[in-house]
């Protein structure tokens, strides 16, 4: 997509729900490009996304997160007809309706009895639905073996309930199984908290819905392409009805942590310049120093290139996007991921970067004022 040589492709695909669709997309339109990845990084839904990427050969990946696809929305299958574009809100409505009374059967079902029937510290006391269906549709489609083969990397964001601290799942360092993506997306009170080595977790997206802090923190080396995902867009209008009211706090609320994430970045670039230009300034005498010898390797001339896609398109589904999983929406998200990497593609030579400091360029792709309605 952006023409450069780099040492490491990272994908970065935050959570969602439903809008993950849209993760899907960009991923089969990077696939169209030929792009191999060599690290996915995600939460929540992001991360559901990032392991059946992760968890499959690349000649099979798009194949796949259309099988997961294809079957989250398999309870409204049907697309309507164009003369019923002006009653998609209601019939958007009443399919987010279903999902939250019936669930979905590959994916999550509410529990039996409800919850304020169940005994305190009982799993069925901890959340409204069930997700042991999810674990059975990842261990069909995941190869987890292949996972912990660690041809690519793999990054899922939790949060641990007890400390209330951001915790990744590397596979780096643990071996990764389907109770691991499960705690990635364990969006409470919905879904429950899963216990992992006698700690329990929740979705990564309570403390922060973008996985792009944890990818600077790991300091990856060289040069590096960040493909950043964004499923909720900060920007937005004012809202006119209570509806849209809901709706643009919650892209607020989850689109919060992308300036935070890029402040972070520049404040390292400048950080490791400023440092570099203070170790030059040193005598000789100081070179051989144990704090300077730490300090050095921090100044290497590292690169990193974030190519953001945000979802900018406007949801027929309002407030209740991220949990509306009929077969319409979910291919209309797939369709607009794969159509504004191939936009980005065409364009990408009139795209000009903004320079955060050294070393750290970023792409908005594609350009707000390409997109329809913006």
């Amino acid at each position: 997509m952006v023409r450069a040589e780099f040492d490491q492709s990272i994908l970065a695909l935050q959570g969602g729900g439903a809008l993950g669709a849209y993760q899907a997309g960009v991923y089969e339109g990077l696939a169209e490009e030929g792009l191999l990845l060599t690290w996915v990084v995600g939460i929540s839904i992001g991360g559901i996304n990032a392991a059946i990427i992760a968890g499959n050969p690349p000649e099979q990946r798009v194949e796949r997160l259309r099988t997961f696809w294809d079957r989250v929305s398999s309870y409204a299958p049907h697309t309507p007809p164009a003369w019923l574009d002006a009653m998609r809100p209601a019939l958007n409505s009443l399919s987010a309706g279903a999902v939250m009374a019936f669930g979905i059967p590959v994916f999550f079902v509410p529990r039996v009895p409800p919850p304020v029937f169940a005994v305190d510290n009982s799993p069925g006391a901890l959340s409204i639905y069930d997700t042991s269906p999810l674990k059975r549709t990842l261990e069909e489609l995941v190869d987890f073996d292949l996972i912990n083969s660690r041809k690519v990397r793999l990054s899922l964001g939790a949060v641990n309930v007890r400390q209330g601290q951001s915790v990744y799942f590397d596979n780096s360092q643990t071996l990764i199984g389907a109770d691991h993506v499960l705690a990635s997306g364990s969006l409470p009170p919905g879904f429950p908290p899963v216990t992992i080595d006698g700690e329990q977790y929740w979705d990564g997206g309570i403390v922060s819905n973008s996985p792009l802090t944890y990818v600077a923190d790991e300091k990856p080396r060289t040069r590096v392409l960040i493909i950043e995902v964004d499923v909720f867009n900060a920007r937005g209008e004012l809202p006119r009805n209570l509806d849209q009211v809901m709706e643009r706090a919650k892209d607020i609320q989850y689109a919060s942590k992308m300036r935070l994430n890029m402040d972070h970045f520049r404040e390292l670039a400048q950080l490791r310049a400023a440092l570099g230009r203070l170790l030059g300034k040193l005598p000789a005498g100081l070179k051989d120093d144990p704090d300077v010898q730490r300090l050095a390797p921090l100044c290497d001339e590292r690169e990193y290139t974030i190519a953001r896609l945000i979802n900018r398109r406007t949801s027929s589904s309002g407030n209740t996007k991220d949990y509306e999983f009929s077969r319409a929406s979910v291919n209309e998200a797939w369709a607009a991921g794969l159509e504004d990497v191939r936009r980005s593609k065409a364009n990408i030579e009139w795209i000009q970067p903004m320079d955060l400091g050294p070393g750290v360029r970023v792409y908005d792709l594609p350009p707000a004022t390409d997109i329809p309605g913006e």
